[in-house]
């Protein structure tokens, strides 16, 4: 079950960024509309509804978002992250303190929306390949502070996590290779940095040409990253690591796009990165549908 991903590192990230997203809100104030409008006493249900066809994640977020805000407010699942849903899906029924719930409505909705949209996508993109052996990667685009959460959302549409962060994985880039002056050989490179690394820790590098592509397997890499490549030109990559390094993980990145990631898959990359999984995600239409005021005052 994907909600089993859900760690304790995402759970701590939830917390902090919900309780920031709860006092852009209330500030010291609180709800000034429900304060004119809503007696306390009163008590409703709501449902969370999906208007739009897409992948569900954050329905653990989302209620964290009330769990924090009141006590009282009671969430009832009924999707689950990674579900599929369609328009009119109930996802969950939220009870409670009218006025809690209203304050919490929005809060909710941009965790859920946000990260749903992610999932979605992500999951069109995994659908693209889907027949081949190319997994579809996330890459470090995300929203400061949102980045374990985005990743989550990734899971949750069925795609998988490239590094976490600068401090669990080699990635060495074209201005790495620019500003390091021991060498011009990508290979050397490439060894020491293995040789500074953890044991266990992935040594990626990327390449734009052919020639790059022969220098670095020379220094056997876990992984090289073939950026910007036309479809022709991954094909000649996937070619030379076969002769050279049948080992070493091949992945494609840059442009990628829902209209050419079948092709690149097709080339027989093991790896496709798409950084708009993250960066251009649109967000997945949920709505807080008004269900029914329940009798009797909150105790």
């Amino acid at each position: 079950m994907i909600e089993e991903t859900f760690g304790a590192h995402e759970q701590a990230s939830a917390e902090t960024l919900i309780g920031m997203a709860l006092a852009e809100d209330l500030s010291s104030t609180g709800d000034l509309t429900c304060l004119a409008l809503i007696r306390p006493d009163e008590q409703a249900a709501v449902q969370v509804i999906a208007r739009k066809e897409g992948v569900l994640s954050g329905a653990t977020i989302g209620r964290r978002v009330f769990a924090q805000l009141d006590a009282a407010v009671r969430w009832k699942t009924h999707r689950r992250d990674g579900d599929r849903v369609s328009p009119g899906t109930a996802v969950a029924t939220v009870s409670g303190p009218l006025q809690s719930l209203l304050i919490g409505e929005r809060t909710m909705l941009n965790f859920m929306t946000h990260l749903s949209g992610i999932a979605t996508l992500t999951r069109r993109f995994v659908d693209a390949v889907h027949g081949t052996r190319a997994v579809i990667l996330d890459t470090r685009k995300t929203l400061p502070g949102w980045r374990l959460l985005e990743k989550y959302a990734v899971r949750c549409g069925g795609g998988t996590n490239h590094r976490m962060g600068l401090y669990d994985g080699v990635l060495i880039k074209d201005n790495h290779l620019a500003a390091w002056t021991e060498s011009n050989s990508i290979a050397a490179a490439v060894e020491t940095a293995r040789k500074w690394s953890p044991a266990g820790v992935s040594i990626e590098v990327e390449v734009d040409t052919l020639e790059q592509l022969d220098d670095a397997l020379r220094g056997h890499p876990d992984i090289v990253l073939l950026d910007n490549m036309d479809v022709t030109m991954l094909r000649q990559a996937v070619a030379v690591r076969d002769r050279s390094a049948p080992k070493v993980l091949l992945e494609a990145s840059g442009g990628v796009t829902l209209e050419t990631v079948a092709a690149i898959a097709q080339t027989g990359v093991e790896r496709i990165s798409v950084g708009g999984l993250t960066h251009s995600a649109p967000a997945l239409d949920l709505a807080f549908d008004w269900k029914s005021r329940l009798e009797g005052t909150a105790s």
